[in-house]
């Protein structure tokens, strides 16, 4: 069937060339208007001719006159097509079809029933549509399909589009908010020859020329470090980060990171800029510090809740992390609250795992979890009050991690220390731990100021502010294996 179809479109098209009409053969098409100008300025536009683009969603016949739904990237107008206006060019409007692209110039006005329109006097054929699209604006339902074919999906349903345009407008409000706090933004590797900064699997690849292997970054920390030793005292960046791992409704093999660094402040200063961007992005965004996340209500209202995370274990399962003293304690432990971990697994990173089930899923509203210990803290400054605790913070909401700060570790012989750790445990067949990063190393021997740095998910933002489920459905283009079949045929 799908087939059929397509065939019937190109022998539209081949008509449409023997006549001079060639889509695909157009340019340029000058644009006067857009849909949401003539919405929004009516009044201004009444009476006047207007030119604009955009694709056919809509096709209704009346007799000698039929009507269309253009739909350009802000909306859509409806086109009123009379064959005593438009003479002999009606008649090519019969090789019209859904989803066709199309300019058309023409009188605004509004219709009886109140519909402001386009009284078509001339238009032209931009480009094609050589398949069917999903019909009646909900044929696209199938969520794979969906997220295999976004452009379809975005073309059926209008609140994926709200949902991606929700996404420039945070990026613009970060970028914006940080400008005005005399942030410098910066572009960093993407392949690294050590993808360091945090534990997870990397992607490796090879450069040919150097013959050398390489891999795709986990995360951007150990370079944007490397720009406060350089004199940049704060530099932020956003952009994709790469960790090979399972896929989820919270996890994509590729996503994108906020990361920022300023000097001369600690984790705290860090709480009160999280606090500040997220609180104002929400306000600004949903009109007040409320919105509704799968049904539950979150507030934003400043400031966010603390909470610490080895008072909050405690009061979980009695057990103080102190008294977890061996990687068959945390193991004992997690068997004990029947939490299955990886056998392979250290006492750092079992504990880390307990953590995310008994304290974790509980920190609805938006919540900074700190005092993190140093074992799951390699790059934190300790608290100078509690030695075995790190100024570091991890903001929950809605029971998942929204971002990570730390007062950044600055003493280069403690982080020589803390990377040796993590060799031991390289050695002992943990994947996720970063080769050493000697140069790292090396730049902060020459003296990196007092820092405050920070990491948000930018996808798990969204998916709270678009209230989305899964994270998938806030990345234009998730991760997917390829199609087995090429033709889908849709309803």
């Amino acid at each position: 069937m799908a087939e059929d179809t397509r065939s019937i479109r190109i022998e539209k098209w081949e008509r449409l060339k023997a006549v001079g009409r060639n889509p695909f053969a157009v340019r340029t098409y000058e644009v006067t208007v857009h849909s949401d100008d003539l919405v929004a300025e009516y009044q201004r536009y009444e009476g006047l001719e207007v030119s604009m683009a955009g694709r056919v969603m809509a096709v209704r016949r009346h007799g000698r006159a039929l009507f269309l739904d253009l739909r350009d990237g802000q909306g859509r107008i409806q086109c009123h097509c009379r064959e005593d206006l438009l003479g002999d060019a009606f008649a090519l409007l019969d090789h019209l079809d859904l989803g066709d692209f199309l300019g058309v110039r023409g009188t605004v006005f509004k219709t009886r029933r109140g519909e402001i329109s386009i009284e078509v006097g001339d238009f032209q054929f931009l480009a094609k549509s050589l398949r069917d699209l999903p019909a009646k604006w909900h044929g696209l339902k199938d969520v794979d399909l969906r997220y295999r074919h976004r452009y379809l999906d975005l073309l059926a349903n209008p609140e994926v589009s709200k949902t991606f345009r929700t996404r420039a407008q945070v990026l613009q409000y970060i970028r914006h908010f940080l400008y005005e706090r005399r942030f410098m933004e910066v572009e960093t590797p993407v392949l690294q020859p050590i993808a360091g900064g945090t534990e997870a699997k990397p992607f490796q690849t090879h450069h040919n020329a150097l013959d050398m292997p390489l891999y795709l970054r986990i995360a951007m920390e150990l370079h944007l470090k490397r720009l406060l030793v350089g004199g940049f005292d704060r530099v932020y960046e956003i952009g994709r980060v790469f960790r090979n791992e399972g896929i989820s409704t919270r996890h994509n093999p590729e996503f994108t990171m906020l990361e920022l660094y300023q000097a001369y402040t600690d984790y705290e200063g860090i709480m009160e800029l999280v606090e500040s961007m997220l609180s104002g992005m929400v306000q600004s965004l949903q009109g007040s510090y409320q919105l509704t996340y799968q049904g539950e209500t979150i507030d934003f209202t400043p400031p966010f809740a603390r909470v610490d995370m080895v008072e909050r274990l405690f009061e979980k399962t009695g057990v103080h992390w102190a008294e977890i003293r061996t990687t068959r304690d945390a193991h004992d432990l997690a068997k004990a609250r029947h939490i299955s971990v990886d056998s392979k697994l250290e006492r750092a990173q079992v504990m880390d795992k307990i953590i995310g089930v008994v304290v974790e899923p509980d920190l609805i509203q938006p919540t900074f979890l700190w005092h993190h210990p140093v074992d799951i803290s390699p790059l934190a400054k300790r608290d100078p009050h509690h030695p075995e605790l790190t100024e570091r913070f991890e903001l929950f909401v809605a029971g998942r991690e929204l971002a990570n700060a730390f007062s950044e570790l600055n003493d280069p012989i403690d982080q020589r220390e803390r990377f040796m750790v993590q060799q031991e445990q390289r050695r002992d067949g943990n994947d996720e731990v970063p080769l050493l990063d000697e140069d790292f190393l090396r730049a902060l021997e020459h003296g990196m100021p007092p820092t405050g740095g920070l990491g948000v998910g930018i996808d798990r933002l969204l998916m709270l502010l678009t209230d989305s489920a899964s994270i998938r459905d806030v990345i234009m283009f998730p991760t997917m294996r390829p199609e087995v079949h090429e033709e889908t045929e849709f309803e």
